[in-house]
C-alpha cells in the first residue's frame, strides 16, 4: 500500500468532477489508483469521463448526478461517502461569472452562496466529523482562487466566496491538529478550463501565466498534507508575494482591479 493510500484510503469524493479542473483531478486521482465518487450536475460528461477512467486505470467509479445548490446536497453526498468508507474529499465545484455586481440577479447571488459556501461548509463539517468520530486519517482539499486574496471588480461575489474558502481551510487546519485530518486550500490562478476560456479574457503585456489543469491538480495533490494554503505555479506565487508583501494594500488593489478592467473591457480603471 502506498503512503497516499495509507493516509487517504482507496476512495475519493470529488465535487465538480466532470470537466476542467474536475476532469484533471479525476484523472490524477485515478492515476494514483483511487476509486472515485464523482459528483456533478453534468450527467453526460460525467458518465463519459467515468467510463474512460474505469477502462484506462481499472478503478471503480460511482456517479452522483446532483445540483450542488440543492439544500440537501451535502447529505446526499455523505450517504455515498459512508457506504464507500471514503476518506478523501475534494471540493472543486464553483459558481463563477464575470459581471458587474448590480447586473447580477438574485438567483445568481444565491448560487454563489449555495454552491461556493453553504454546501462545502456543510460537507466539510459532516466529512470531518465522520473521520474524527472513527479516528481515521483523511484529507480535505478546497479549491480557492487568487481572486479571493484581493477584492476584485467584475467577480465580486466569486472573490468574496473564495476568500471564505481559504480562511475556512486555514482555521480548520488549526482545529484539526488533534485529529489525523489534513486540510488544504489550493489557491489557483488563471487556469485553462472551459469556464475560464469562455470568459474570453483579453491580455495585455506581459500576459499572465495560464496554467494547465492537469498541472494544477497534480501539484495540489502532491502538496496535500504539507501545506495549508498552496498556490500552484511559480509566477502565481511571485505575483502573490509582490502584491501582498511588497506593495501596500491600496496599490495592490489598484493593480489587480485595473488588470481586471483591461482584461474584460469593462469596469473601472482608477487613475
Amino acid at each position: 500500500m502506498s503512503a497516499f493510500h495509507e493516509k487517504y484510503g482507496h476512495w475519493a469524493v470529488l465535487a465538480g468532477a466532470a470537466e476542467g479542473l474536475g476532469e484533471a483531478y479525476s484523472v490524477a486521482l485515478a492515476g494514483r489508483g483511487l476509486n472515485l465518487i464523482m459528483v456533478d450536475h453534468q450527467k453526460e460528461k460525467m458518465g463519459k469521463l467515468a467510463s474512460r477512467l474505469e477502462k484506462e486505470f481499472a478503478v471503480q467509479t460511482e456517479q452522483v448526478h446532483l445540483d450542488l445548490a440543492d439544500p440537501g446536497a451535502a447529505d446526499s453526498i455523505m450517504e455515498v461517502v459512508r457506504q464507500r468508507g471514503c476518506r478523501l474529499l475534494i471540493y472543486n465545484a464553483a459558481y463563477s461569472r464575470v459581471n458587474g455586481f448590480l447586473e447580477t440577479d438574485a438567483e445568481a447571488l444565491d448560487s454563489y452562496i449555495d454552491i461556493n459556501c453553504r454546501t462545502p461548509l456543510r460537507l466539510v463539517h459532516s466529512f470531518a466529523g465522520r473521520l474524527a468520530g472513527t479516528g481515521q486519517s483523511g484529507g480535505i482539499m478546497l479549491m480557492s482562487s487568487l481572486a479571493g486574496l484581493i477584492g476584485m471588480q467584475l467577480v465580486a461575489p466569486y472573490a468574496a466566496t473564495k476568500a471564505f474558502t481559504w480562511n475556512l481551510a486555514e482555521a480548520l487546519h488549526h482545529e484539526f491538529s488533534g485529529h489525523r485530518i489534513d486540510i488544504m486550500a489550493c489557491v489557483a490562478g488563471a487556469t485553462a478550463t472551459p469556464a475560464y476560456l469562455a470568459t474570453d479574457p483579453q491580455y495585455g503585456w506581459p500576459k499572465p501565466s495560464v496554467l494547465d489543469p492537469a498541472f494544477v491538480a497534480n501539484a495540489a495533490l502532491n502538496q496535500l498534507g504539507s501545506k495549508v494554503r498552496y498556490i500552484p505555479g511559480f509566477s502565481n506565487r511571485l505575483n502573490y508575494f509582490i502584491l501582498t508583501r511588497l506593495m501596500p494594500r491600496k496599490m495592490a488593489s489598484k493593480v489587480a482591479n485595473d488588470t481586471m478592467a483591461k482584461m474584460y473591457g469593462k469596469g473601472t480603471t482608477n487613475q
